[in-house]
This record gives C-alpha cells, sequence and structure tokens, in this order.
C-alpha cells in the first residue's frame, strides 16, 4: 500500500477513468500519508480531476483552489503548476462561470502561453459571452499552437488523453 496505492489511483483516473475508485484509493492515502504527490500533482488535484469527470464541479473548484493555495504557499506563484488552473477554469467553466473561467484561464496562460487547450477553451467561454471575432481569433491561435505539439504535456499524455484535451488533428478541434 505505502508503495504503490497512490500510483494505482493515478492509473485509476488517467487510465482507467474509475473515477469514484480513484477517489477512494487517493482519499485513503491523504489520511494515511497526508496529500502527497504522484507524477508532479497532488492527490487533492486527482480527485479533483475526477470530480470534474463525475460533474462534481463545485467541490472539484474547491479542491483546486485549496491546491493552487498550497502550491503557492510551498513554492511561490511563478511555480503553481499551470494544469491546476486550466482544471480549476474548467470547474468554472462547466458551470458557466465563463468571466471567472477566462480569469482563471489566464494565469495557466501566464505560465504556459503556447498552451493551446486552455486557449481554445478561453475562446469557448469568449464566445458564450457574445464576442464571436475575439473568440474566432484565439480559436486560430490555439490551433497553431496545437498543430505544433502545445497541449498538456505530461508523461503519460502521450499514451492516453487527460480529460478535455483537445487533440488536434487534420488541422480540426
Amino acid at each position: 500500500r505505502a508503495e504503490y496505492q497512490e500510483y494505482r489511483a493515478f492509473m485509476k483516473c488517467i487510465f482507467a477513468k474509475s473515477y469514484r475508485d480513484a477517489i477512494a484509493d487517493f482519499e485513503d492515502c491523504k489520511s494515511r500519508y497526508g496529500d502527497s504527490y504522484v507524477m508532479d500533482h497532488s492527490y487533492s488535484f486527482y480527485i479533483a480531476l475526477s470530480k470534474i469527470q463525475l460533474n462534481e464541479y463545485e467541490e472539484a473548484e474547491r479542491l483546486l483552489e485549496a491546491d493552487i493555495l498550497a502550491q503557492k504557499k510551498e513554492r511561490g506563484e511563478d511555480l503553481i503548476h499551470f494544469l491546476a488552473y486550466f482544471y480549476l477554469g474548467i470547474s468554472k467553466y462547466e458551470q458557466k462561470k465563463y468571466e471567472e473561467a477566462i480569469e482563471v484561464f489566464d494565469r495557466a496562460i501566464n505560465l504556459y502561453p503556447e498552451f493551446s487547450d486552455v486557449i481554445y477553451y478561453k475562446a469557448n467561454c469568449i464566445g458564450r459571452l457574445g464576442d464571436i471575432e475575439q473568440a474566432k481569433e484565439l480559436l486560430i491561435l490555439a490551433e497553431s499552437y496545437g498543430v505544433k505539439g502545445f497541449s498538456i504535456n505530461e508523461d503519460n499524455s502521450i499514451y492516453e488523453r487527460y480529460p478535455y484535451q483537445v487533440r488536434w488533428e487534420n488541422n480540426k478541434p
């Protein structure tokens, strides 16, 4: 358990897509060992990612905000992982909090300016708010970065698509 449970939970979240089982494993790990890290992210991050996949957006938002705060205290604002902002923005996007999502997506873009996925979802938010021209411009930018491979760059993303990851194939998302 001490050696492999966290990785098993990660595998359930990213590969098996068994989100409730992943949450159970990560919560058990947190209770035994604290909110540690596996594959560059906290257990809370993966719980939040699983909650997003289960449409539990408010809980995901709460967990990601706490994760970002913990990263900020531990490493400073410039070293917060951009995926924490990306998925916090996604949780807000799914709740139709488009202005808030844009603010959070901009934080991810500040850390990773070519991040095609975040630009794509920011464009969707802007389009839903009615600025179709700006949304189109951002979609073109997102595509230009996406076809160059500027996407989620986690080690395992070459094997398995991460939630909300855009695959830029045949010049179409």
